[in-house]
């Protein structure tokens, strides 16, 4: 089984798509539209989790389903790449490459999708979860735009994969949990930076070519929410 890669569009698993068009990779792209809102019927058949990402590989002569974009990462950086994308304990920056491919998905999105839930709940600004929420939200988003006034890569001068982590939540995941960039304007610089990497081009056109990108500061007018 060649390596296959699931992609929802509008969905983290874009980060699995430019992550194999940064390696160079020969993989097979399988898309799926929503089906409104969440994945279809035969996405959620791959795999128990039954969202995105997903993919199937080989592994000597067992067949391999996995899910979650750390995960799947890490498998393809590894298994495919000889490691490429992903600092190891003797660098020097690998503290700082840890902590922020794990952040992102660990404190930036968690917040996102709180905010996200509380709009689908009809939840105004008025309300102190909503108030909490965005406080909390603001002082990531704070943390991280400190992080970039010094560094062009969040590891530093080096691209990683916590790059391609951090992507998604600062751009098409503004289409479920709407929030604006203003006020933070190293990540709309770094925003471009990798928006303007041939690989990442590749991967949304190939992953999400009818795809308004979500790059500037504002969030997309028309939401899912």
């Amino acid at each position: 089984m060649p390596l296959t890669v699931h992609h929802l569009r509008v969905s983290q698993s874009e980060r699995i798509v430019w992550l194999c068009e940064e390696l160079g990779l020969t993989y097979t792209l399988k898309c799926y539209d929503r089906s409104p809102l969440l994945a279809p019927p035969e996405f959620k058949a791959i795999h128990p989790q039954g969202s995105a990402p997903t993919i199937q590989d080989t592994d000597g002569d067992r067949d391999i389903t996995l899910a979650e974009s750390g995960a799947c990462i890490e498998w393809i950086c590894r298994k495919h790449a000889g490691g490429k994308l992903l600092l190891g304990p003797d660098h020097p920056a690998y503290a700082e490459f840890l902590y922020w491919f794990h952040w992102s998905n660990g404190t930036l999105v968690p917040a996102a999708g709180r905010l996200m839930m509380a709009k689908f709940a009809g939840l105004d600004d008025s309300n102190q979860m909503v108030a909490f929420t965005k406080t909390r939200l603001n002082h990531g988003l704070k943390c991280l735009d400190d992080r970039l006034r010094d560094n062009t890569w969040l590891a530093g001068e080096e691209f990683t994969a916590a790059d391609i982590m951090m992507g998604f939540p600062l751009t098409t995941m503004r289409y479920f949990g709407p929030f604006s960039l203003e006020g933070f304007p190293n990540l709309i610089k770094y925003i471009a930076r990798f928006a303007e990497r041939e690989a990442y081009q590749r991967a949304m056109k190939k992953g999400d070519p009818d795809m308004e990108l979500v790059l500037g500061a504002a969030p997309p007018k028309k939401t899912f929410i």
